[in-house]
């Protein structure tokens, strides 16, 4: 997963152009196909430092030089978003791809963004509520007349082009609000937890919440299915060489948290590797982290940063290889998972 920040680097301070940056973004999805990875998330964001304002031209630039990868947005900020043309984006995207879309969806967060599209904290659930239940209806139906609060509304609307998946996959991200989980509860879809700036518990406690308003809505408690992020992400053949390379991009962090005012929840590196959800160390002690996440968590899907910032490309590389090599295959041997993307199609 990215949300393409645009900032330099924190050990080097070189700041790549937006087409330099992008292309690296391109070029780690296609390293990652080849590499065997499940899916390429690109999450969206409308405020510095982050170029990733369209995730669908992203993606279907990805779509065009890739044949398997599942694609994910992490998230669609449907708050901010005419649900008519977020459909029209994505399942133009849907069809360019070969049906391999999965979305994600969230209300978004920063004042820069709500601000561009006066969106405010008194209406941001509402808005997102209500694009979500459009968008569904608008991808599930050729003819759609709605009423809503937030845009204009819709007599016998057919949006095109239709999608190729006709009953799509749509996740909702969740950090700390139970409002998210309780839309997808109530709609039988599944929840993708941030899992990023606290320790577990918050996150955990999200997704109790989300199981129990699963089942309270009539669905059976085994179809309920949960993605989770990480905090950080580097593998090397030992604990030590993997602490020795993130240390320094630990401290950048670190610093930006402090100097923007950002959560400060780890004191040091140690204790963000031991406390987090970050997967920092040892194939064997990144096994262990997953393994002690899903135990609470119960999730099927890790997003793992597709960034090297802070790391050299050779770095950057042999991480996302031993990962594939030593890890994946363990996990995916001790956890099942249903598949996704467009091997989720198969059977429909």
């Amino acid at each position: 997963m990215t949300l393409i920040t645009h900032q330099p680097d924190p050990i080097t301070g070189v700041r790549e152009s937006p087409a330099e940056r992008l292309r690296r973004v391109i070029d780690t999805a296609r390293l990652g196909e080849e590499l065997g990875y499940d899916g390429f998330a690109v999450g969206e964001r409308h405020e510095d430092p982050f170029i990733s304002s369209v995730p669908p031209v992203v993606l279907s630039h990805i779509a065009a030089l890739t044949d398997r990868i599942a694609l994910f947005t992490a998230v669609t900020t449907l708050s901010l978003l005419d649900p008519v043309r977020a459909v029209e984006d994505y399942s133009t995207l849907d069809n360019l791809s070969g049906g391999r879309l999965e979305l994600i969806i969230g209300k978004g967060n920063g004042a820069a963004q709500a601000e561009l599209f006066h969106v405010t904290p008194d209406d941001q659930w509402d808005r997102n509520r209500e694009g979500y239940d459009l968008f569904r209806a608008l991808w599930r139906s050729d003819s759609v007349t709605w009423s809503g609060q937030f845009r204009p509304s819709l007599s016998d609307a057919k949006v095109l082009p239709r999608p190729l998946q006709s009953d799509i996959r749509i996740w909702h991200g969740s950090a700390t609000s139970t409002a998210s989980v309780e839309v997808a509860a109530r709609h039988g879809d599944p929840v993708f937890s941030a899992n990023v700036t606290y320790p577990i518990e918050p996150y955990a406690e999200l997704i109790d919440h989300y199981r129990r308003s699963w089942a309270d809505n009539g669905h059976d408690p085994a179809d309920a299915l949960v993605g989770a992020g990480t905090a950080g992400f580097f593998v090397a053949p030992t604990s030590q060489e993997a602490l020795a390379a993130y240390e320094p991009i630990f401290a950048a962090r670190h610093a930006f948290a402090q100097r923007t005012g950002l959560p400060v929840v780890f004191g040091d590196l140690a204790d963000f590797v031991e406390r987090s959800s970050a997967l920092i160390g040892s194939p064997e002690q990144v096994i262990d982290k997953v393994g002690r996440y899903h135990d609470r968590l119960g999730h099927e899907i890790t997003h793992l940063s597709a960034d090297g910032d802070g790391l050299t490309a050779q770095d950057h590389r042999r991480s996302v290889e031993l990962f594939q090599s030593d890890v994946a295959p363990v996990l995916r041997s001790q956890i099942s998972s249903r598949p996704i993307g467009s091997a989720s199609l198969v059977g429909m």
